[in-house]
């Protein structure tokens, strides 16, 4: 009998923490996020709005500050969380699940400050890439960067692991029509410059000294035409001929590293 009664415990707490492995999209659309920096930054940031975390006590006692007393915490096993979280995801104790952040319009971004460099990506998908972009962006300073919203990954704790807490500090425009958006820029008065391997500029002479636009294409296959074609200006990094082309979030911290550092 007390065999069956462990039984039913555990059912009851599976039930309680069931969502399954994912990118770090939870149930009823909240998202979920894990690891320290994703999270403590998530806790952080007040445009968040808290549904739950799930922690073990180490977890709790690596985050800096302490948690109001009424805050929605379970504590939980390492095994309990990763049922919670994406297979193999290195959650450090700790899993958020919390609501989406609010939508941004782009003029809202176009409106703030053209010295600030943004970041526009056609159609890269990899969560992993968008997030490790995320923390360039957060590094260099950067205004905003712009996706369009069918093809570019999800909220989630996969994305925001790798943005190691950007996701909480950089803008991030989703937008229905890419090339609408970069028209938008232009009567902004942004210079728009699309990174590709083919172009004969050098990234470093084409940039101009005032607002600047940088824009990446997917993976692989690069932007698509109609987004070059939106372009002011195309241009290469520099790089060996031995490589034919850099991942995309390092051309992006290269690039950002080049506007950061230009004359005047």
């Amino acid at each position: 009998m007390a065999r069956q009664g462990e039984k039913k415990k555990l059912r009851g707490r599976e039930a309680r923490m069931r969502g399954g492995r994912g990118s770090g999209r939870g149930t009823h659309g909240y998202v979920r996020l894990w690891g320290r920096h994703a999270v403590e930054a998530a806790l952080k940031n007040p445009n968040r709005t808290h549904r739950k975390l799930w922690a073990t006590h180490e977890g709790v006692a690596s985050l800096d500050g302490e948690l109001p007393q009424d805050f929605p915490l379970e504590f939980a096993g390492v095994q309990d969380l990763e049922r919670l979280v994406a297979r193999d995801a290195p959650h450090q104790g700790l899993v958020l699940e919390c609501e989406p952040l609010e939508d941004l319009h782009l003029g809202d971004v176009l409106s703030g400050d053209p010295s600030r460099p943004i970041i526009v990506l056609d159609q890269v998908t990899d969560p992993h890439n968008v997030g490790a972009i995320l923390r360039s962006a957060a590094a260099f300073n950067v205004e905003a960067i712009v996706t369009q919203d069918r093809h570019a990954p999800p909220e989630g704790g996969v994305l925001a692991k790798s943005a190691s807490g950007a996701l909480e500090i950089v803008p991030w425009v989703r937008v229905v029509n890419l090339s609408r958006a970069l028209e938008d820029m232009a009567d902004a008065g942004y210079w728009r410059i699309g990174l590709t391997g083919a172009a004969e500029d050098e990234f470093s002479a084409a940039l101009p000294t005032g607002p600047v636009a940088i824009v990446f294409g997917a993976e692989g296959e690069g932007m698509r035409h109609n987004v070059e074609t939106h372009c002011d200006n195309l241009a290469r990094l520099p790089i060996s001929d031995a490589m034919e082309s850099l991942n995309v979030s390092n051309a992006a911290a290269i690039a950002l590293y080049a506007v950061a550092t230009r004359p005047g």
